[in-house]
């Protein structure tokens, strides 16, 4: 019994750690874009397009980290495409992360076919089970070596944010654009940047699907991840620490499933596999009332625009 609860606790530390990686990119990405004020739903569009992208690099190139940085240059293009478009006077910031999401997709499943039966170079794990010397504790602790990229950017964005001029100008242009003209700087230029920055991001963890876990290209690899994301970041209440927290929460939750087969427990196990999207809706129920803002909501993203 006590090895079944060990395996179990691991396997689910272990899958929030795996599954929990691309959550994290996204919601950075997204924490980043809405800091300036900016919405960008097409996050989605960029998680696929750049899974696809991490994936055809690792392919053609045969190294791993080429296609995780061509992931993150193919989602910064498209977050920039999304920031261009948005820049443009009558423009809505939803409707064009709706339309980038459809293009983004379209695209990675237009250019994907060739890829779906490959095998690309992987990234290789960081090993944490090296303590148990049980087999199945030794694979669940296999550590994405994105995630402790994932950790210092949560870090860096934290510190950005609070105590560097960069960081306050976004959040600056993300509550008040009239007092961003005021002072002499250009909004559509920093939200511009940050979108295109959050695209860069959200492409890490769009390499981490393809190159990792689950390790392979195929047209239904994100599964929304990249619409869950932005309610991972009203969760985290726009903080990029709350973001690492939250993330790690949803691919625990995403992890219940594979960790109950793991012990021999396989009945239910589709159903374990719509508690992320459950957890979604509670989150959204919860935090977002009418006629209420969020906490920590940046002042642009309450207005009409």
């Amino acid at each position: 019994m006590n090895d079944l609860l060990i395996a179990f606790s691991a396997a689910i530390v272990g899958g929030a750690l795996r599954v929990g990686v691309p959550f994290l990119f996204v919601s950075l990405g997204e924490c980043l874009t809405e800091k300036s004020g900016r919405i960008n739903l097409g996050l989605e569009g960029v998680l696929v397009l750049s899974a696809m992208a991490a994936f055809g690099g690792s392919y053609l190139s045969g190294s791993a980290w080429i296609g995780v940085l061509l992931a993150a240059a193919v989602g910064a293009l498209l977050a920039l495409l999304h920031g261009l478009l948005c820049a443009l006077p009558r423009v809505n910031d939803v409707a064009t992360g709706i339309a980038l999401m459809l293009l983004g997709t379209g695209l990675a499943f237009y250019l994907g076919k060739p890829l779906i039966q490959p095998q690309a170079p992987q990234l290789p794990p960081i090993p944490l089970g090296g303590w148990s010397a049980s087999p199945v504790v030794q694979a669940a602790l296999q550590i994405n070596p994105l995630l402790p990229l994932g950790l210092v950017l949560a870090v860096a964005l934290w510190l950005a944010f609070a105590r560097t001029r960069w960081g306050l100008l976004v959040r600056l242009a993300g509550d008040s654009s009239s007092a961003t003209r005021a002072l002499g700087y250009s909004v559509n230029g920093i939200r511009l940047a940050a979108t295109a920055a959050g695209g860069a991001i959200a492409g890490l963890g769009g390499a981490s699907l393809t190159l990792f876990y689950p390790g392979s290209w195929n047209e239904g690899i994100s599964s929304g991840q990249g619409l869950i994301a932005v309610a991972l970041v009203i969760f985290a209440r726009w903080s990029p620490l709350r973001c690492v927290g939250a993330a790690l929460l949803f691919g625990g939750a995403g992890a219940i499933g594979p960790a109950l087969q793991s012990i021999g427990i396989s009945q239910g196990y589709y159903l374990f596999g719509a508690v992320p999207y459950v957890l979604t809706l509670v989150i959204l129920v919860i935090t977002c009332r009418p006629g209420a803002v969020a906490a920590g909501s940046p002042g642009e993203l309450s207005s009409t625009r």
